[in-house]
């Protein structure tokens, strides 16, 4: 066992760590007021080589772990759970092609991915009725000739509004649960896609969140991923594999609200003294560093396990639903240590708190990773 990470490691996590604190932080506040797409950080953050990270180097990616992704993401993260959300999307997004995808479907889109031209894509899954119920999607795929014709729609779509790609779940048979899912890659302007409203989120307010129509879309057979019926597997897979980085994101908002904290309590005077020296304060400091730490472990455990290749449905899930509770707790006890000042946005904890509501729920709610979690036990 060994918790040192490697001179190349330490360059990458500096890496990410420079460039959300002279990047991102500066400009989190500006657009999560806004509500606007950052289009100019996406793209530096892809040139930097911080987007797009899983591409394995055959395809002329970087071709980083589950473990190096979430050193970056930890980093980007506390300079804004927002943006990075979005940058990590595109992993998300490319996970269903590496992990279901032909050796010819793989150098044909994710080399799309790879070239000169920044681009993103879109991982398409939840529906307006199937969110934590993946098995009852209603987008419907159905075969015409070399075709597949696919007509719904999709919601909470991660960069909906600006990818140039989708990974796209539908089914063969809405009566079939997950027997009848297909997944399929295709860009987003083929005839019959339309991009929905983009969401008014409390927040997480600079990444864009869409619903998209399918009207009659009509996808080549060549551009489904893995056999009839193999999607739900697909996506499962890909969800397992991505769920750490979630953490890793939660371990980021978590350690700016107990970085902000800890400089606000030492500043704050009460009574004629700092309020870091009274002990409901420490407690509160004591309780947010012990939790952060022990999510950062679990969350570092269930990445190199995936990395190892080994079954890490569990540890998963123990490292996405610890990290996010932990995320919004810390959150809500920086408000706490900052009072009033906390409740207003001129101070950056309130933000968080915000921000970190969204970690319970996307990517599989919290009370799905604990039924995720009961079932691996019972199995044992």
């Amino acid at each position: 066992m060994d918790f040192s990470l490697s001179d190349e490691q330490l360059a990458l996590q500096d890496t990410a760590r420079r460039f959300a604190r002279e990047v991102i932080q500066p400009a989190a506040a500006e657009f999560d007021q806004s509500s606007e797409f950052p289009h100019a950080i996406m793209k530096q953050a892809w040139e930097l080589g911080l987007s797009c990270v899983s591409i394995p180097t055959e395809y002329d990616g970087v071709g980083l772990s589950v473990f190096e992704s979430c050193l970056i993401v930890e980093e980007l993260a506390w300079g804004c759970s927002g943006m990075t959300t979005s940058i990590m999307a595109n992993d998300l997004g490319l996970t269903p092609i590496l992990v279901g995808g032909t050796e010819e479907q793989k150098k044909e889109w994710l080399g799309l991915l790879t070239d000169e031209t920044f681009r993103q894509i879109a991982f398409c899954l939840s529906e307006p009725a199937a969110g934590s119920d993946v098995a009852g999607l209603q987008l419907l795929a159905e075969k015409d000739g070399d075709s597949y014709v696919l007509n719904g729609t999709k919601c909470w779509i991660t960069n909906g509004g600006v990818s140039e790609l989708f990974t796209v779940f539908a089914t063969l048979d809405r009566a079939s649960r997950h027997k009848g899912i297909c997944a399929f890659v295709m860009t987003s302007d083929l005839p019959g896609i339309s991009i929905g409203k983009k969401e008014d989120k409390m927040g997480q307010r600079a990444s864009d969140t869409r619903v998209i129509h399918f009207d009659n879309v009509r996808v080549p057979t060549a551009q489904r991923l893995g056999e009839e019926g193999k999607g739900f597997k697909i996506a499962m897979q890909t969800l397992d594999t991505t769920r750490p980085s979630i953490g890793a994101l939660a371990c980021g908002i978590g350690r700016r609200g107990l970085e902000e904290s800890l400089a606000y309590a030492n500043e704050r005077k009460a009574f004629g003294f700092p309020i870091s020296g009274f002990q409901a304060v420490q407690f509160m400091l004591a309780d947010m560093a012990k939790d952060l730490e022990a999510a950062r472990l679990l969350t570092l455990q269930s990445a190199w396990m995936i990395d190892q290749g080994l079954r890490a449905s569990k540890y998963s899930s123990f490292a996405k639903c610890f990290s996010t509770d932990m995320a919004m707790k810390v959150s809500t006890d920086a408000v706490q240590v900052f009072g009033g000042n906390g409740y207003t946005k001129e101070y950056p904890v309130e933000k968080l708190m915000r921000d970190a509501k969204l970690m319970q729920i996307y990517e599989g709610t919290n009370q799905i990773q604990r039924l995720v979690i009961a079932r691996e036990l019972l199995k044992e």
